[in-house]
Order: C-alpha cells, then sequence, then structure tokens
C-alpha cells in the first residue's frame, strides 16, 4: 500500500430470511410485511444480498410432509422456482455456525432451526428478518442477533 492512501471496501448488508418470510414474500403475501422491510427487500436484491439459509429448505419440505404448509407445486420444484427467481442464495450451516447454534441456550430460544438462523446471521454478520416472536425477544433480550420485524 501506498503512504497516505487507503482502499474502501464496499460492505454489502446482507439480509437472512427467516423460513416463513421467505415464503409470504415468493408467495406475495405483502400484508404480512411492513414497509420498512420491503425496503430492506429491495436493497438486499439490488445488492445481491439476500440469503436463505440450508436449515430453511428442510423446514419448507418438513412442513410440506406434516401437511402444516400447502405449496402449489412439489417442495423441490417450489424450491427451485423460488430461488431462481428471487436471486436468494443458500447460506450453509458450517461448523462454526453449527458450535455457535449449540451455545445458545435452549432456555433462551427453545427452537434448534432457531438457533441456527440466529447462528448463521451472526456468522454472515447479517440483519435476520423474522416475524418470530422468540427470535424478536431473544434479540432484544441478549442484543446477540440483528433482526428486522417482518411487518414493520
Amino acid at each position: 500500500m501506498v503512504s497516505g492512501t487507503s482502499i474502501a471496501i464496499e460492505r454489502r448488508p446482507v439480509l437472512l430470511l427467516d423460513t416463513h418470510a421467505w415464503i409470504w414474500i415468493v408467495e406475495g403475501d405483502t400484508r404480512r410485511v411492513g414497509p420498512r422491510s420491503r425496503r430492506l427487500l429491495a436493497r438486499g436484491e439490488a445488492r445481491d444480498a439476500l440469503r436463505l439459509s440450508v436449515v430453511s429448505l428442510l423446514e419448507i419440505v418438513a412442513l410440506h410432509s406434516s401437511g402444516r404448509l400447502r405449496l402449489a407445486h412439489a417442495p423441490e420444484q417450489w424450491i427451485d422456482a423460488s430461488m431462481e427467481h428471487s436471486g436468494i442464495r443458500v447460506a450453509d450451516v458450517t461448523r462454526s455456525v453449527a458450535v455457535d447454534a449449540g451455545f445458545i441456550a435452549r432456555v433462551a430460544l427453545a427452537d434448534p432451526i432457531d438457533r441456527l438462523l440466529v447462528a448463521t446471521a451472526r456468522r454472515l454478520d447479517a440483519t435476520l428478518l423474522t416475524a418470530d416472536s422468540a427470535i424478536l425477544a431473544y434479540a432484544t433480550r441478549t442484543k446477540h442477533a440483528r433482526v428486522q420485524e417482518l411487518g414493520r
């Protein structure tokens, strides 16, 4: 580096979508997505900064298989089409994400998928877009996650 000069690195704010957020957005359920969340989504899409945890794929298939979620197509087709049209990239559960999620106390956040989502958001330095009251309460109480309430 030449003395007196610096290189500015543009940081893309990443937005990690909770499973229900992704479903509602893909299905066009705009009444559940608030104006601030819509702005964040538009910005994230323009910057190629929208992410979805691989655990959300598991959750989609599990919900469909249990009858708790009805999709117009088979889950694999729905997932492929949704990802192709949205520009969302999958964030894997890495070793560090799994370890971090394991350290989140069950009494603080009971659902293991929620713990994995929070840990993924932390690893990506992302904001987690969610309407999940347990995650929102955890983030407010602990300040250990950056979240955006989907309805706002």
